[in-house]
């Protein structure tokens, strides 16, 4: 005799699933607290309050500011909205900006490639690290 039995098949898939998913949501979750507490100890490194992190979108203009690029760049931002361009114009103003705060805090063009890439890995760097961030450097250069 067979105790094969397609309901207890289906409920062994669904329990499967239902716990790869529970994983990855706990994951995912643990990464964004993560994230964002690292962000709010970089902010305020930067002199800007740290709860703006959790408000979205002024968390981009106080990250425009940071990066010391102007109010309206906030625009470009918004406009990951329009399929296939703003996603480009997005990802083009992600590597402008990362590569300003790299220099505001004192590092070369690599470091700005790991915020780019990996920033789960180099904004901890950032908050925990000895780095002290200055506007002035920046603008120094150009």
């Amino acid at each position: 005799m067979c105790n094969f039995s397609p309901i207890r098949l289906i409920q062994n898939v669904f329990n499967s699933i239902t716990e790869v998913n529970t994983a990855y949501i706990l994951l995912g979750t643990a990464l964004i607290l993560f994230m964002i507490i690292i962000m709010w100890i970089v902010f305020n490194k930067a002199g800007q309050p740290g709860w703006t992190v959790i408000i979205p979108v002024y968390n981009l203009y106080i990250g425009l500011q940071v990066a010391g690029k102007p109010w309206w760049w906030i625009f470009g931002l918004l406009l990951i909205l329009i399929p296939i361009f703003g996603l480009l114009f997005f990802v083009v103003e992600h590597i402008f900006v990362s590569y300003s705060i790299s220099k505001n805090f004192g590092h070369a063009t690599g470091f700005a490639i790991g915020l780019i890439l990996l920033p789960f890995i180099f904004y901890p760097v950032l908050a925990f690290g000895r780095y002290v961030w200055s506007i002035e450097r920046d603008a120094a250069k150009e």
